[in-house]
């Protein structure tokens, strides 16, 4: 910032008028790249995301699904399967993508190359760009179940779309990566002893070394609920559920001080990279890809409840809003996608299973946070057209489901390109333009 002063001690009117004309015309060309920036762009700090699952017999149409997003704020999406319906529901809205790629894909994906040219042709490339996919995950909780077969093709078949994708020129926009159940650890207390399974290391260490070598992060389903429910003595209910006021726990080991369950689930990963690939450690983000708390269950399952849930997710959107780490790595921001949108009536399993969701398939709340996010976290009018102009069947008072005791319940007035701030873009552009103008006059 000391050229800009310098260059006015020139003796002499003429040099002082040449330069600030130099400095204007570097504003004006720095405030038309802001001007003509699309609006998604000035969003890119969002960090909490929702997972849309959809096994349920009684679910809305995807355009439904909008209105709830922008109620709450969020902006980025994980979806379990390419359903063509859905990823056109979402096209010119801004809203960011992680589409999955279902297991029954991935024997063929590894076994042919060239198939992976034909899948990211039907499930990608005929959205883009107006529906914004952002990464994919190649199979769910892969390393953790009991498929042998499937758990070999795993990284082949991601090796195989990241390939395809380098091809098309597209590996820069579009992340290829897996997501992990919290089990693929053999040990997480303290986190300073995180260490995978040594059963799969054959398998991690490789999967450590892509990501290493694509910038793609490390996706980690974690849930203190389960731990909690597992060990309801030994773990304090308001540790798992992230409460700030809880005194926290030591780690003996590192010395570092985890004020809540998830932030030492997360650092339990981070040192088991460390542990299994030294290089990869200094490189791979650990990104939570699930994280939830059921509101109801079965008898037995007495800390499904509402409250909890309420409290846990709301305790969840707002420590990974602040924008804060974990202990081990306070600089590297939290990501997170909160599980999740819906209950889902055809789950299988317990009845916490089917009862994860922050709306009911009316639209309704299953009951009310306590916490707002940020207006930044929305990405919402990336695009021409955003918003599906959907409403669920009701009194007309369009809140979407989503009640604040009429705190912003309108379904676009959280939005990054509402009405308003559209018209501020509008603006600005021809604000820029005319002082160009005046410049090169």
């Amino acid at each position: 910032m000391a050229a800009p002063h310098s260059c006015l001690l020139r003796a002499g009117w003429y040099g002082q008028l040449e330069c600030l004309r130099g400095v204007w015309l570097a504003l004006a060309v720095a405030l038309c790249a802001l001007a003509l920036a699309p609006a998604s762009d000035a969003t890119s700090a969002s960090l909490v995301g929702i997972n849309y699952g959809r096994v349920g017999s009684n679910l809305p149409p995807p355009q439904a699904v909008l209105p709830l997003l922008e109620g709450l704020g969020i902006g980025r999406v994980r979806l379990y399967d390419p359903d063509p319906a859905v990823l056109h529901a979402f096209a010119k809205t801004g809203v960011e993508l992680f589409v999955g790629v279902p297991d029954q894909s991935l024997a063929g994906l590894a076994a042919d190359p060239g198939s992976a040219d034909s899948w990211l042709r039907t499930n990608v490339l005929q959205f883009l760009p107006d529906t914004k996919i952002a990464a994919l995950t190649v199979g769910n909780e892969v390393l953790t179940g009991n498929n042998s077969a499937l758990i070999r093709a795993l990284l082949p078949a991601v090796q195989s779309l990241h390939g395809a994708l380098v091809k098309l020129g597209l590996d820069k926009q579009i992340a290829v990566t897996t997501a992990h159940n919290l089990g693929v650890l053999g040990t997480s207390y303290p986190p300073s002893a995180g260490a995978f399974r040594k059963d799969l290391l054959p398998y991690i260490c490789p999967i450590l070394d892509y990501h290493a070598r694509t910038a793609s992060p490390f996706l980690v389903n974690a849930y203190p609920y389960f731990a909690y429910s597992d060990d309801p003595k030994g773990i304090h209910l308001d540790y798992a559920l992230l409460e700030a006021g809880y005194a926290g726990v030591p780690d003996p080991n590192s010395g570092l001080h985890y004020p809540n369950l998830l932030v030492a689930q997360v650092d339990a990963i981070y040192h088991a990279i460390a542990a299994a690939n030294t290089a990869a450690a200094r490189v791979v983000e650990v990104r939570i890809s699930e994280t939830g708390w059921p509101s109801s269950g079965e008898p037995a399952e007495t800390a499904a409840t509402p409250q909890n849930a309420a409290r846990y997710n709301s305790n969840a959107m707002r420590l990974v809003a602040e924008g804060k780490g974990t202990p081990l790595k306070p600089a590297v921001a939290l990501r997170a996608y909160v599980f999740a949108l819906f209950n889902e009536n055809m789950k299988t399993g317990l009845a916490s299973e089917r009862n994860y969701g922050l709306f009911k398939p009316d639209g309704t709340p299953v009951y009310e946070l306590s916490y707002k996010l940020p207006r930044d976290n929305s990405t919402f009018g990336g695009g021409a057209g955003g918003g599906s102009g959907w409403r669920f069947p009701g009194d007309g008072n369009a809140t979407g489901g989503y009640g604040n005791d009429g705190i912003n319940n309108g379904y676009y007035d959280i939005s990054a390109a509402s009405a308003d701030s559209e018209g501020k873009w509008r603006w600005a552009q021809a604000a820029v333009a005319g002082a160009i103008v005046v410049l090169v006059a």
